[in-house]
């Protein structure tokens, strides 16, 4: 029997995982509006998530070698490949319906001047957004675009 996306990474396999995943802290509001906005322009059905809290985020991150109790990025895994940080969030643009594209051309800005806004919003972010007593509970639509 052919092991489905959700069950290849809860067992570890690369085997079948989709190609771009967005982890997320899950009690965020900005991360979880965040999540609907990207799934709202993600027509292509791209994109999955996974909670940075949650078993398969903790295995994500474990396996790009990322710290598991630090949850303050998101983080892009593109093929393999991690991005946090403005890069993740660029990336993710980039793969969005028109008009959103273009914001991938903020890229061209040093990678350190971006990181620092970022940071500075991540930072502040439970107190400007507020954060939720437990992560986000998928719409039935978009349960299938989440791992876990």
């Amino acid at each position: 029997m052919e092991e489905s996306n959700h069950d290849a990474l809860k067992n570890g396999s690369s085997k079948m995982s989709p190609s771009s995943i967005v982890l997320i802290d899950g009690i965020c509001n900005l991360c979880q509006g965040a999540t609907k906005f990207i799934v709202r322009h993600d027509h292509g059905g791209r994109f999955h998530f996974a909670s940075l809290q949650s078993h398969t985020g903790q295995k994500l991150l474990a396996r790009g070698g990322f710290p598991t109790d630090v949850i303050n990025t998101i983080v892009l895994i593109q093929n393999g490949n991690y991005y946090t940080k403005s890069t993740a969030a660029l990336r993710i643009s980039r793969h969005l319906k028109f008009p959103w594209p273009l914001v991938y051309g903020l890229i061209i800005v040093p990678r350190g001047i971006r990181d620092a806004i970022y940071e500075y919003v991540a930072r502040h972010r439970y107190r400007w957004f507020g954060k939720s007593d437990q992560c986000m509970l998928p719409s039935p639509e978009l349960k299938e675009r989440f791992l876990e």
